[in-house]
């Protein structure tokens, strides 16, 4: 603590003396009269004393506090200081990490934009030869379908004789129609087989695959079948059918419903072309299509 001021006790003499003064003076004749009104000077005195006193008692209080709080102020502010460079050390600390960090992403990122902006041309590239060889693809399947359709169009399917009749060949499918169409003679086979190689299940005769010399003769034959429909011979029921391909079967099945609707329109010609194109004459109007859809589009405007 500081020390305490002076001040007091010189203000305190220097009352003190005028009333030594006054009392100790020999040669003063009127001393009765001065210590008949000593005590109302006295009095001022004293409250002087008092208000000094509280007044230097009251400094001296605030000095205190405020040497003590200037003590404490200063702990907390070095501390807080200290704490804020540590804080502050840290967090450079952290900004270079967080900078080079992100500078290494920038360069990453860089890197993957151009990787992408190549990836991206060479996907553009690609694209464009994947249209280009579907496209191809597509034109040399319509292609591959079309000619084993046309290497096809001398062929027949017999469908229901049996297999306990024995071996199959030429010869005897050229005998074996000849008597089931009644035929003049016996139409030249080139080649027959039963397909697929392997039996069917339940036991059912796997169809004969015939293909005849003559083109005419094949036409003549599906002809006479169309019109007999099922043809038997001895106690079998044998049908006989051209050999489409699968896609040309499902595309000529699909016009059946189509058919069934013309069959009901009257003064109406229809009929499918090869490979799979539905033909419909009205009023001397031909038309022809490829999609079923269209074709029950357009018969419905004729109901």
């Amino acid at each position: 603590m500081p020390p305490k001021p002076k001040a007091l006790s010189t203000s305190a003499a220097a009352h003190a003396r005028p009333s030594a003064a006054t009392t100790s003076s020999p040669s003063s004749d009127p001393a009765p009269k001065q210590l008949t009104s000593s005590p109302p000077a006295l009095d001022s005195v004293s409250e002087d004393f008092k208000t000094e006193l509280l007044t230097s008692l009251r400094e001296e209080v605030v000095n205190v506090f405020r040497a003590e709080l200037a003590m404490a102020m200063s702990d907390s502010l070095s501390k807080i200081k200290a704490e804020l460079r540590d804080v502050k050390a840290e967090l450079n600390v952290s900004i270079a990490a967080v900078s080079t960090e992100v500078g290494e992403l920038k360069k990453t990122v860089r890197d993957m934009e151009g990787s992408l902006s190549t990836c991206t041309d060479d996907v553009v590239s690609l694209q464009s030869k994947v249209e280009r060889l579907v496209n191809q693809v597509t034109a040399l399947e319509n292609k591959c379908d079309d000619l084993e359709s046309r290497s096809r169009r001398q062929n027949i399917r017999i469908v229901g004789y049996s297999e306990q009749n024995g071996a199959i060949n030429a010869n005897t499918v050229s005998i074996m129609l000849k008597e089931a169409f009644g035929l003049d003679k016996p139409p030249m086979i080139d080649r027959a087989h039963r397909s697929p190689p392997q039996p069917l299940p339940g036991g059912r005769p796997r169809p004969i695959i015939a293909r005849l010399h003559y083109y005419a003769d094949c036409v003549d034959i599906l002809r006479r079948a169309r019109t007999q429909q099922r043809i038997k011979m001895g106690e079998e029921v044998i049908s006989v059918f051209p050999d489409y391909t699968s896609r040309t079967s499902r595309a000529r099945a699909a016009f059946n419903d189509v058919r069934r609707q013309l069959k009901v329109i009257p003064d109406i010609r229809f009929g499918i072309v090869h490979p799979a194109r539905l033909r419909i004459t009205s009023n001397g109007i031909t038309r022809e299509f490829t999609c079923p859809g269209e074709a029950n589009v357009f018969v419905k405007t004729l109901l």
